[in-house]
């Protein structure tokens, strides 16, 4: 990714505004003994009266008066002052280089957000571990290898958003608080697909080349919109219809609690970044190509790391319920491949992206060879 540079003239506000020296005020205060006070007139909106739904005190109910208003353009400030807040000359800028709205948000960023809140869940001790039986080899080593891709997965998905997050305007609060509980919500992915490779006698299996580039490409995409389309559009939404299928992968009752939860977090990261899409296209219609260019190469990857055996395999045995059944557990790989490919053209189309007559993943899965 490359690093972004500020220019002098971007600190709008400046270190060198502010003094740094014995406070005057201070030495006034103890010798008079009367308080300033001037920080009374100097405020936001006066008067307003937030009050709480029946599920508490929302970010939607505080959304009243001017502190509803998202601009959008950030303040030119750019510090870390709330949005709403009177904003002195001198505060130091932090130089953020996201300020336009359409280059980040979503509508749904609120909502989505109290749900994290309201739904975060505990590896340790929301999974029914003592319930995980002894499995076959081959069944255990499937899941394990599964774990071990998963785990590569996560931690993309968490370390790319929160690299953006410095640099969106702080008028855009509810995005950066949502990226938080995504980096969270893969931070717990990331924990229970390692606990679960280590928790039945298996351990961690072999991790990809391709797999690895994937997630480096998303990791150096030139643009927040660009990564949200490789990550959310294909890469989340990819794992996310895997986990919906999770009853048909998952061999024990564990695995099935592990997709189980771990699908409704990824659930929200898609809903946002298809929802973050459709409002940076319609504000710049003209992005689509550069977004296209980037999905052109993540289609490409993508089918080859699913023509490598240690991801083809994996699935096939689980499916398949073990290495006896390989044909059925291809078969039903199949019909998986079908609903992930529908899927994402769907996603794609919800966020206003032309991309079906440009699509290089066959909706057949016995035509990746031709691909």
């Amino acid at each position: 990714m490359p690093t972004v540079q500020i220019k002098d003239e971007d600190r709008i506000g400046s270190e060198a505004k502010i003094k740094l020296e014995p406070s005057a005020y201070l030495k006034k205060l103890f010798e008079t003994g009367t308080p300033d006070l001037g920080w009374m007139n100097q405020h936001g909106e006066w008067g307003v009266r937030a009050r709480p739904g029946n599920l508490g005190l929302r970010l939607k109910d505080i959304e009243i008066g001017s502190y509803g208003v998202i601009p959008d353009r950030g303040g030119e400030h750019r510090s870390m002052a709330p949005r709403g807040a009177a904003i002195p000359e001198e505060v130091p800028s932090l130089g953020f280089s996201i300020n336009d709205k359409a280059e980040c948000w979503a509508d749904n960023a609120a909502e989505l957000y109290e749900e994290a809140v309201a739904r975060q869940w505990s590896s340790a001790r929301d999974i029914p571990w003592n319930e995980l039986k002894p499995l076959p080899d081959d069944l255990e080593h499937a899941m394990c290898q599964l774990c071990t891709f998963l785990t590569e997965v996560e931690f993309i998905a968490a370390d790319a958003p929160t690299r953006w997050m410095s640099r969106m305007n702080q008028d855009f609060l509810e995005v950066k608080m949502f990226l938080a509980t995504q980096a969270m919500d893969e931070a717990r992915h990331t924990d229970v697909f390692r606990k679960r490779a280590l928790a039945n006698g298996g351990g961690l299996g072999k991790a990809s080349p391709l797999a690895q580039l994937s997630l480096k490409r998303i990791f150096d995409s030139p643009s927040f919109s660009a990564q949200t389309a490789r990550l959310h559009l294909l890469g989340e939404g990819f794992v996310l219809t895997m986990f919906r299928q999770g009853e048909f992968i998952a061999p024990s009752r564990v695995d099935q609690e592990i997709f189980r939860r771990c699908m409704q977090d990824e659930s929200r990261h898609v809903g946002y970044g298809t929802m973050h899409l459709r409002a940076q296209l319609k504000e710049r219609p003209n992005l689509a190509e550069e977004i296209h260019d980037q999905l052109d190469d993540a289609e490409s990857i993508l089918l080859q790391t699913f023509s490598v055996p240690e991801l083809v395999e994996p699935m096939a045995i689980l499916m398949g319920g073990g290495i006896d059944h390989f044909d059925k557990g291809m078969e039903l790989q199949s019909q998986l491949w079908r609903r992930i490919v529908n899927e994402y053209l769907q996603r794609c189309d919800s966020a206003g992206l032309e991309r079906r007559p440009r699509c290089l993943l066959p909706a057949d899965f016995a035509n990746l060879f031709e691909a």
